[in-house]
């Protein structure tokens, strides 16, 4: 009975799993990005260094904004230390979000835009975060948001731990205003 018992809660709990991740593989693994298009602004979101900070940089140099917008959370990073002060065609510049999430991102994005008349920013951030970051920013600013990603080669470990903390972070965000 107790073997019978065991069996039954761990096909359950597989099932639960198979559902959970099947729902949410258009959420973390394929969100909707936008092809690049003219912009006010290139946004980055802070995080791993995966080739974002290289994409928006690509974009801009491409001539798809003028500005490219840098969160720098980071304690002391020498990649990002060597973007905020280089040399470029055009605007780089870098900022250290309050508090240190999407959400304070989201508040200096829509300073930012308010500021400067923006209609329309690139965001680049990694696959995962996109969906996330999408809903967060868009209750910070009404303008319109294109995602752009450099598409990370994630390994099977790193997808299991964005889906539980971008669902946690999600659950967070529901109760969070901008």
């Amino acid at each position: 009975m107790r073997r019978k018992r065991m069996s039954l809660l761990l096909l359950g709990f597989g099932v639960t799993l198979v559902i959970v991740v099947t729902a949410l593989w258009p959420v973390y693994v394929r969100p909707r990005t936008d092809p690049p298009a003219p912009a006010d602004a290139i946004f980055v979101l802070g995080g791993a260094h995966d080739g974002r900070e290289q994409l928006a940089l690509r974009l801009a140099r491409d001539g798809f904004a003028p500005w490219v917008v840098l969160s720098d959370p980071y304690t002391n990073s020498a990649m990002l230390n060597r973007i905020c002060h280089g040399g470029y065609s055009f605007r780089v510049s870098c900022f250290d979000p309050a508090p240190r999430t999407t959400r304070g991102e989201g508040r200096e994005l829509a300073r930012l835009a308010r500021a400067n008349n923006w209609r329309r920013v690139i965001v680049v951030t990694f696959t995962p975060h996109i969906s996330r970051a999408r809903y967060i920013l868009g209750k910070c600013w009404s303008g319109e948001l294109l995602f752009a990603d450099p598409r990370p080669d994630l390994s099977v470990a790193r997808w299991a731990y964005d889906y539980a903390y971008q669902s946690a972070g999600y659950l967070k965000a529901f109760f969070e205003d901008c």
